[in-house]
């Protein structure tokens, strides 16, 4: 991927040449041994169907791609805002192999935990993308320009950056095969059998790398555990055939996410005012201005088992978000009530498009201890949300659209002033 004025020409040769039925490994493309088959793997091209793909954000494929000879061709009609596919499916841990081949001076890309949102317009501002380009004569067939090196053939896009004079690629015209391993955090790519980065996502050194070069603006980028893998078109013509993967298991992860000292693992979105008080509590507190505020989890949780205590002193409107998203103070995902009696605690309300979800019967109000720490549970896998307050099940429901959210925990505080909620034993579980 890259942002730039660029010119390129299909060379006759390419054009004409006829698509090798051995892949790199000796094995015919688009099919899979009978080991692999019974080690897991699993086909995402059929290799006569583009079957299970569709466009970024749409419901369908539009183009610009089409199945030739065995392969995936991108026609060289996309750009910077479109001409990206998306498998149907969604993966966490995987092992993902493929191969490809790219015209002279070309530009392409392997995304993947892309996700999917209006709101998101591209999805590399999400997903982490493998760079497949052309190194020796993009600056030929792009009026001069120089790459930088984290812009360079198996990188980890402007993020991580391999030994690049050790790299075995193959020149454009040929196939390369590559591999992306993600386990649970711990990635590696591979080019033509070679590792070219290995790297942790989500620590301190990844965030740093992150928060200051391109991604600094585009703070949900790289952040879900999982997503859809992504093809790009970005204006040159790339061949991709073989495409197969095998998921990994994933790792439950349990741990407090509040650690009674300070705010660390924490984002303050707004004004308003979120402290450690004397007694090693969480406090959200209107401040002079008096709107909404949202302090969320730095990480991602999609399927967990969230335990926390609140006590509601003054006004407690409030409530705990999941899988959500905040941009300034705007927020898109699904909140888990906190409010002062009658107005539905435990219950469930979309913070844009369709408002409540479920609501909680009157006779369930006086579950809520007012003044008291109350205990609240959240659970959430798939499509599947459950609450319970203080021990009483409040809320069970289905939902597609939360099925296919991604984001993070967040506490809210509501507009209006005179709000004051603390909260203690934050705790999640990963499922």
């Amino acid at each position: 991927m890259l942002n730039m004025k660029k010119s390129f020409i299909i060379l006759g040769a390419m054009a004409a040449a006829a698509v090798a039925f051995v892949s790199c490994g000796g094995q015919k493309p688009n099919e899979l041994t009978a080991q692999e088959q019974q080690d897991g793997w699993q086909l995402l091209f059929d290799g006569q169907t583009l079957s299970g793909w569709r466009d970024y954000n749409g419901t369908e494929l539009t183009g610009p791609w089409t199945v030739v000879d065995g392969a995936i061709e991108a026609e060289g009609q996309g750009g910077d805002a479109s001409g990206y596919i998306v498998t149907d499916k969604e993966y966490a841990n995987f092992d993902l192999k493929w191969e490809w081949k790219i015209s002279k001076g070309g530009n392409s890309g392997m995304l993947y935990h892309v996700v999917e949102r209006p709101d998101f317009k591209v999805p590399y501002i999400t997903g982490p993308e493998y760079q497949l380009i052309d190194d020796d004569n993009f600056a030929e067939m792009n009026d001069g320009y120089q790459l930088e090196d984290w812009q360079r053939c198996g990188v980890d896009y402007a993020m991580y950056v391999p030994d690049l004079e050790a790299r075995n690629m193959k020149p454009a015209g040929q196939w390369n095969q590559s591999e992306i391993i993600f386990d649970n955090g711990h990635v590696t790519y591979l080019l033509n059998g070679k590792v070219t980065v290995e790297f942790d996502a989500w620590t301190p050194d990844w965030r740093q790398r992150k928060e200051s070069g391109k991604w600094k603006d585009a703070p949900e980028y790289g952040m879900s555990p999982k997503g859809h893998i992504c093809l790009q078109d970005h204006g040159y013509p790339a061949w991709f055939r073989n495409i197969k993967i095998k998921e990994l298991p994933s790792k439950p992860v349990e741990k407090d996410l509040f650690n009674g000292k300070d705010l660390t693992g924490w984002i303050n979105y707004g004004t308003e005012l979120w402290y450690v008080d004397d007694s090693c509590y969480l406090v959200c507190e209107s401040g002079p201005d008096k709107q909404y505020g949202y302090f969320a989890t730095e990480d991602y949780y999609d399927d967990f088992d969230l335990t926390l205590e609140f006590k509601q002193e003054a006004n407690g409107n409030s409530g705990v978000f999941i899988r959500s998203t905040v941009d300034g103070t705007t927020v898109h995902g699904w909140q888990v009530e906190v409010a002062p009696k009658g107005n539905d605690t435990g219950g469930v309300y979309e913070s844009y498009g369709r408002g409540w979800l479920y609501q909680i019967p009157d006779e369930k109000e006086n579950i809520l201890k007012e003044g008291q720490w109350n205990a609240m549970r959240i659970r959430l896998e798939g499509d599947h949300l459950q609450s319970w307050l203080n021990g009483e099940p409040m809320t069970d429901i289905h939902d597609a659209k939360i099925g296919a959210g991604h984001g993070r925990i967040a506490l809210q505080i509501h507009d209006g002033g005179g709000i004051k909620v603390r909260w203690r034993n934050i705790h999640v579980k990963t499922l």
